[in-house]
């Protein structure tokens, strides 16, 4: 993830266009840690995330700059504002100079490669393929990934929940969750939290209606965070999309869209095994939240989560710094309402 705190709280303007079809239609832009904000002018409503790092520019060099989310897509976005610009370039710039240059010994490597396979390594290759694949992707790889399986996931749940003071609150309880680049609350066919590729989080509404304190979404994001490191997720998609996907991201540094595809459903029908209690517990105190209102929520009685109550961290002491004021705890409550 690329880090810009000159960029910190930048907004806006700039004209979107959904498709070829559509008319522009004139948004608001929040420059975010990983991601670019679109959301409306008038209601301030969410309408999309966009990954910093798989943004193209369409026309380098002329003003508006014209972008597109990633190339396989005819939405366009136009910004005129220079520093917002010059921010998404910086972006760009960095990520470029952290690539690896591909030279001889690249080449070397490739095709020893392809001779282990040639070779009869089938038997035991294609797991240490598959894990080398992920170990290697960098961080803007992972999220041009999650934000694909994002805008799967997007087409069968509906758009992500948003609102001017709903997404203030994402970004507050984000950014007090290590790792965690993004939060998308999704309005249906979700429940609890899927941690994507990336670092991006999607989440269920169930997590905010149906609970009176934000420690209970907050204990399920930091519970799949702690699966997420020791279950990377780009390398459980890589098991499922098999060893043909895992070549082409070592070779191209990319998946296709035919990797991806039918992932969404995978995902949903999975939700993330509670962790170890002494690394789950350790993660609850470094973030500062108790996690004695996560352990209820998944056991009323207690008796499944009796570790996670007794060692709670601050227990029968207040966390060192709320997750959210009242008014901002309401305003995610409200998110999926807002018109």
């Amino acid at each position: 993830m690329v880090s810009l705190p000159k960029y910190d709280r930048l907004e806006a303007t700039g004209r979107w266009t959904q498709s070829a079809e559509a008319a522009p239609q004139e948004v608001i832009l929040s420059f975010g840690r990983a991601s670019l904000v679109l959301s409306e002018v008038k209601e301030t409503r969410f309408i999309s995330h966009w990954s910093l790092p798989a943004m193209v520019r369409i026309n380098p060099g002329k003003r508006p700059a014209i972008y597109a989310p990633s190339e396989e897509t005819d939405e366009r976005l136009e910004i005129e504002e220079e520093t917002m610009i010059d921010a998404i370039e910086r972006v760009h710039q960095v990520i470029a100079a952290r690539k690896p240059h591909p030279g001889r010994l690249r080449g070397v490597l490739y095709a020893s490669l392809a001779v282990a396979v040639l070779g009869g390594g089938g038997f035991w290759l294609p797991s240490a393929l598959i894990s080398h694949a992920a170990s290697v992707a960098p961080p803007p790889t992972r999220q041009e990934i999650g934000q694909h399986l994002l805008r799967d996931l997007v087409k069968r749940t509906g758009a992500p929940c948003g609102g001017e003071a709903g997404n203030e609150a994402l970004r507050k309880l984000a950014a007090r969750i290590p790792g965690t680049a993004g939060i998308a609350v999704l309005p249906e066919g979700v429940s609890g939290v899927r941690w994507l590729p990336g670092g991006i989080v999607i989440m269920g509404q169930d997590l905010l209606e149906k609970y009176d304190t934000p420690e209970v979404a907050a204990g399920a994001i930091i519970t799949a965070e702690v699966d997420a490191q020791a279950h990377d997720p780009l390398r459980r998609l890589l098991d499922w999309a098999g060893i043909g996907a895992a070549f082409r991201l070592l070779t191209t540094g990319a998946l296709g869209s035919d990797d991806l595809t039918g992932y969404d459903s995978v995902m949903l029908d999975q939700s993330a095994p509670l962790p170890d209690s002494t690394a789950l517990l350790a993660a609850f105190k470094t973030v500062g939240v108790s996690s004695t209102p996560y352990a209820y929520a998944l056991d009323p009685s207690g008796e499944k989560v009796q570790p996670l109550i007794e060692a709670d961290p601050f227990k029968g002491a207040p966390a060192p710094m709320p997750l959210l004021d009242d008014s901002q705890w309401v305003a995610l409550q409200d998110i999926c309402n807002t018109e």
